[in-house]
């Protein structure tokens, strides 16, 4: 099945099973909050159609999903930023700020929307670079 499969298929279907395992762990953090702030249901929307139109453009490669799955990636690049600027004002929010580090451990996850960013950027290098 597998044989003969362009590195750019690999990676859509990497990019898509990667959203769908980020997608449960952001889902269970953002209920964890209570969905406190509007935004912490965008991820949780928008990665599982991430998720789903990458894992089916590995397999069925169409015009029309392309340009979706694109419009997605660009979508997520962007929200992921504004997620990382969201979790990092949160942590400066919390008693002591910046200056205490254990605000880093147990405040919103940095690293966790510029993980997505990663990965948007990811299945961008695929679509494109093919």
């Amino acid at each position: 099945m597998w044989q003969g499969w362009p590195l750019e298929r690999v990676l859509l279907l990497f990019v898509g099973l990667a959203f769908a395992m980020l997608s449960v762990q952001v889902t269970l953090f953002h209920a964890r909050q209570n969905f406190r702030r509007w935004e912490m249901w965008v991820p949780v929307i928008e990665g599982p159609l991430f998720a789903v139109t990458a894992i089916v453009l590995a397999f069925y490669n169409a015009g029309w999903l392309r340009v979706l799955f694109a419009l997605f990636m660009w979508i997520g690049l962007v929200g992921s930023l504004y997620g990382a600027y969201l979790h990092t004002a949160g942590v400066g929010q919390r008693v002591g700020g910046y200056s205490q580090s254990q605000n880093f451990l147990v405040g919103p996850p940095i690293m966790l929307p510029l993980l997505m960013t990663a990965i948007s950027a990811l299945g961008l290098l695929a679509l494109y670079w093919g």
